[in-house]
């Protein structure tokens, strides 16, 4: 087998496997089914472009179809972009508006037109030959490249501030989604610059380099596509979104100082309001709840949500995440000192004091002691 027959067979199967996942986020039984329908969508399209490998010979009545197909990687993007918007917001919804990320693929058939649907009627094997150099092929490349660079930093940006609303308003300790989000972003920044450098080699005049990147493009799709079955065959419960509507604390802060109030009753004022809080949260022990939300808290306390989001990340100058985990982390310090609680084992421990997974306890735990929870136990 050539590496032209290795290209063509990867490509199948890389289609093939792209598609089968398309019809798994279709069919899965979800809550967010918006995010699942528009990663779906991302696969059609993905195995679209990805037919271009084992596409060898054009018919005159096929070049329409070759050309959407080189024009159809424009709704990748996108459809990943508004996929990480719906993971993260558990309120998202498509709007007319998002319409305006459609307008890549419509300019780039509307420069099109007079270039090539047009002149289809030349012979084939002429505009086959000279495909590659036409100036409308250049400029789809050009605008590819400015449009991801636009998406991935958009993508990064949203997963920066989920991150940092989930931080502060959330005491759930998983972060999967956003390290999950994190990885595919990285992975599919990774995948495309190889694809750059591939493109370029189209130019370069090296071929047989060229198609040899081609093969490697064609297997890292194949392995990427893979890596998402697996990871939503084994975490179908993944993802869990924020509310859209939550601001983060300096966002929130020039609405909630009051500069009528002296500094002196201002301090006095915080000072309180911190004491009442501690007290709480040593007594009752709201912390026991892995879901607890700042929400949550503010209505235990009878306290609004945005003073007490002031309060916990500007004034305690804690994320709410870490200020909660305080508590859990020195409810298990105690509970793994006590010699009458030895029976116990860690993962019993961390389930009672509001944690939900070994790992995420075992960091945060570490974090806070620089010993792992075993260690303390034996060192108490």
């Amino acid at each position: 087998m050539d590496k032209l027959d290795f290209l063509q067979g990867i490509g199948k199967i890389s289609v093939f496997v792209s598609l089968l996942l398309a019809f798994f986020l279709l069919t899965v039984k979800t809550e967010n089914k918006l995010a699942n329908r528009l990663f779906a969508w991302f696969f059609i399209f993905s195995a679209v472009d990805l037919s271009g490998f084992f596409i060898t010979t054009v018919t005159r009545t096929q070049l329409n179809w070759e050309i959407f197909r080189s024009t159809a990687c424009l709704f990748g993007m996108p459809l990943f972009y508004l996929f990480v918007l719906a993971v993260c917001y558990s309120d998202f919804r498509l709007q007319w508006k998002h319409l305006v990320h459609l307008l890549p693929f419509i300019v780039v058939n509307l420069v099109f037109i007079p270039g090539i649907y047009l002149n289809l009627d030349t012979d084939k094997d002429t505009f086959l030959s000279r495909f590659n150099q036409l100036p409308e092929i250049y400029f789809i490349q050009i605008l590819i490249e400015f449009q991801y660079i636009f998406y991935i930093v958009s993508v990064f940006l949203i997963l920066k501030k989920y991150r940092d609303i989930y931080l502060e308003n959330y005491a759930n300790p998983s972060a999967a989604t956003y390290k999950w989000l994190f990885q595919i972003t990285c992975v599919f920044l990774t995948a495309h610059s190889i694809v750059a450098l591939k493109n370029v080699l189209r130019y370069s005049g090296f071929r047989e380099i060229f198609v040899w990147a081609n093969v490697l493009v064609g297997s890292i799709a194949l392995f990427i596509t893979c890596w998402f079955i697996m990871k939503a065959l084994n975490h179908p419960e993944l993802f869990r979104g924020v509310n859209s509507k939550l601001k983060l604390t300096k966002e929130i802060l020039p609405e909630v100082d009051d500069k009528s109030v002296s500094t002196n009753v201002q301090d006095d004022l915080i000072t309180g309001q911190i004491s009442t809080l501690k007290q709480y949260m040593a007594e009752k022990e709201p912390f026991l709840d892995p879901s607890l939300t700042i929400q949550e808290l503010a209505n235990q306390i009878d306290i609004p949500v945005r003073d007490l989001s002031v309060l916990i990340n500007h004034k305690m100058d804690q994320h709410f995440f870490d200020f909660v985990n305080e508590y859990r982390i020195q409810k298990a310090m105690n509970i793994l000192k006590d010699e009458s609680k030895n029976q116990l084992t860690v993962l019993e421990i961390l389930y009672e004091v509001g944690f939900n997974s070994k790992s995420s306890f075992n960091t945060s735990f570490k974090k806070y002691t620089n010993l792992t929870p075993t260690a303390y136990r034996n060192a108490s």
